[in-house]
């Protein structure tokens, strides 16, 4: 039997173990921390749990291909639910409007609350749609470095649509240009962070992101997000993967041009592939030291990153739904603020994930569980400390505002993620949470291949190369690995 080593638990790592077990190697999953999931994990203290990362699940059907892959049954060990409701949304001259998951009550919605015509939201959703179809099969599905992808069909249809794919506009010019109202155009800007970027510098290609919300839905793990993890690490188990957690790789073993091994602890262990789920630059920069290092992709501008505030809330809020959004006032200065000033806007975009509304024992009975995120800069030495406080009181002044209720007096718990924790917790270059960031349209052609093009059998996945950050396209990335093997 082929053998396969995975560095890196992440999500697409774990998913990297389950497709190539399916196609019959022996796999073996090395993790630096002692637990699976990368960013997809969860904190708890005092009665409350939290998902520590990635909070809003869509296309669910990737993870049902793996249990499908390995002939298994999703539901013995994963459940979820479509969601009513993807996010509410809240202004500081206190309009709140609720996006409904299903498209016609989310433009009627709009239609009330900001007199635009529910029939121009519709096109724009369908819009979304079509052109999500074309980019899929072309971009996420398939490797963009080897010249089978760019001679089939799905490219032909690509090139002769490329006028409607939003490339040579940023996503913010299309927005303004298409619905002509401030509210609506910083509601669908806020795309751009799913990716960690900038819209007014993104291609308006990312204008596909609310089909995933709206025409496909979104979606709640039963037991929280971190079952995503969970659920996929015991398909894995299942199947005979074998993970080693605390355990640190130091180097991949590169022989005659070929990935032969990794060194662990002074010891060798040989195998045929190596997958490396970690950031490319750590994979480069720490695993690859003696090998030439590809410095022009390593060396472009990162993604945002983010400050998490995980509070207890000793009250329930009703207004507030499972996810929130608090906007800033001048969104293009905030973008500013964190592209090219590299701090934080003094009213920043506030979003609060609160899983207890659909998990009730998240958190103590009368309480919530706040997840709190604020878009960052990625580290770049700046002062952490003092804009991690700063940051804070402006929440909370923010919040308590638009809240009524003095939010300081209710916090019960606290914990709090900053660009260094999560590059030391997940090796992510400058703590950026999605790698490179996609602020030129040129931006998927920047990020790393899924495989080495000069040592064999040595390939990449993971949020820091094709396609992307993200579950679904860490997903994908595992999915594009697979098949090149």
């Amino acid at each position: 039997m082929k053998k396969a080593i995975i560095i890196g638990a992440g999500i697409a790592g774990i998913a990297s173990a389950i497709r190539l077990k399916a196609k019959g190697y022996d796999i073996e999953v090395f993790e630096a921390n002692n637990y699976a999931g990368g960013k997809l994990s969860q904190i708890e203290g005092n009665g409350y749990r939290f998902d520590a990362g990635p909070s809003l699940f869509t296309l669910p059907v990737l993870v049902e291909e793996l249990f499908e892959l390995a002939g298994k049954n999703i539901h013995n060990y994963f459940e979820y639910n479509r969601l009513d409701e993807v996010c509410r949304y809240f202004w500081d001259d206190k309009t709140k409007l609720t996006a409904w998951a299903e498209p016609l009550k989310f433009a009627e919605e709009i239609q009330e609350k900001l007199n635009f015509p529910k029939q121009k939201t519709l096109k724009f959703l369908e819009k979304a749609g079509k052109n999500y179809d074309i980019l899929d099969k072309l971009f996420l599905q398939k490797s963009l470095h080897i010249l089978s992808t760019w001679l089939g069909a799905d490219a032909l249809i690509g090139y002769l649509n490329m006028p409607n794919l939003g490339l040579f506009e940023t996503m913010n010019e299309q927005n303004e240009a298409y619905f002509q109202h401030p509210k609506l155009v910083q509601l669908f800007n806020r795309y751009a962070t799913y990716n960690g970027s900038d819209p007014y510098q993104t291609p308006a290609t990312l204008n596909i992101i609310p089909h995933l919300e709206y025409n496909i839905g979104a979606f709640f793990p039963k037991k929280g997000m971190v079952s995503i993890t969970d659920s996929l690490v015991k398909l894995a188990e299942d199947l005979g993967v074998k993970f080693h957690f605390n355990t640190k790789v130091n180097q991949v073993i590169i022989e005659e041009k070929k990935a032969i091994g990794i060194e662990v602890n002074n010891e060798r262990i040989l195998t045929d592939l190596v997958i490396s789920n970690m950031d490319i630059s750590a994979t480069y920069r720490k695993l690859l030291p003696n090998e030439k290092h590809p410095e022009k992709l390593l060396s472009q501008p990162k993604s945002s990153s983010g400050i998490v505030f995980y509070w207890g809330i000793k009250k329930e809020f009703i207004e507030l739904g499972l996810h929130n959004i608090f906007f800033s006032e001048d969104y293009k200065e905030e973008f500013q603020k964190i592209f090219q000033e590299k701090t934080i806007s003094d009213d920043p975009t506030i979003y609060i994930n609160i899983t207890s509304k659909n998990k009730p024992d998240d958190a103590p009975f009368g309480c919530e569980n706040w997840f709190v995120l604020i878009n960052v800069p990625a580290n770049d030495g700046q002062n952490w400390e003092e804009l991690i406080q700063k940051t804070r009181q402006n929440v909370l002044k923010k919040l308590s505002k638009i809240l009524r209720e003095n939010i300081l007096e209710l916090i019960d718990y606290e914990e709090v993620l900053d660009p260094r924790s999560i590059e030391s917790k997940t090796s992510s270059s400058q703590g950026a949470l999605y790698g490179n960031s996609s602020n030129n349209k040129y931006a998927a052609f920047l990020r790393h291949a899924n495989f080495s093009k000069k040592i064999k059998n040595l390939y990449f996945v993971g949020g820091s190369v094709h396609p992307g950050g993200g579950i679904p396209l860490a997903l994908s990335s595992a999915k594009i690995m697979s098949e090149l093997v």
